[in-house]
């Protein structure tokens, strides 16, 4: 009899020692990606550029007055500023370069697949002088909606770090191709 209780005893300490072991697991899942400050969204940026894979021009990335509805207007597509907490964008220094990306931080309850699709509609890919964006692609992280047009050969990769940056947990994807909007005559 002794030596019945002393295994369950035993039996129950290892049970006992599992369930904490898994307890603890459960409770330290991977922490939560934050990307709420525009700190954390800058630092995300610097990690997808220094990805060695991707080979951009110089780029300058800033933080973007939001109260400035011109200015979200123009990186984003968004024909307001009313949803938009924080805004931050990466340009190329030399402007005659095709690659504009921008990040939205949007506000608590803002309807973002309605965000994301006025930024489609309406985001400019010929913005610049003499070139103009030959793809666009936009997802969201939670509240955080990105935005990247360039050349494909430029914004795929880009928008692929992003993606496994978040550990694809991403909304639904938006994509546009820049449609030609002339004839080449019928000699070429």
């Amino acid at each position: 009899m002794k030596k019945t209780t002393i295994i369950i005893i035993l039996a129950i300490a290892v049970i006992a020692i599992i369930g904490a072991v898994v307890a603890v697991k459960l409770n330290t899942k991977t922490e939560e990606l934050k990307l709420q400050t525009s700190e954390e969204i800058q630092n995300m940026l610097n990690n997808i550029y220094t990805n060695e894979a991707i080979q951009l021009p110089q780029l300058e990335t800033a933080v973007i007055d939001v109260s400035d509805e011109m200015q979200v207007t123009t990186y984003t597509g968004l024909q307001s500023n009313q949803n938009v907490e924080e805004l931050i964008v990466s340009v190329p220094f030399i402007n005659a370069q095709a690659y504009s990306l921008a990040v939205v931080k949007a506000k608590e309850n803002a309807d973002i697949e309605k965000m994301k699709q006025e930024m489609l509609d309406n985001i400019d890919m010929r913005r610049w002088i003499c070139v103009s964006a030959e793809k666009l692609y936009i997802t969201n992280y939670k509240n955080i909606i990105f935005l990247v047009m360039s050349s494909e050969e430029w914004a795929k990769p880009v928008y692929e770090e992003f993606k496994k940056f978040v550990e694809n947990d991403i909304g639904k994807e938006l994509e546009k191709a820049e449609e030609a909007d002339f004839d080449l005559p019928p000699e070429l």
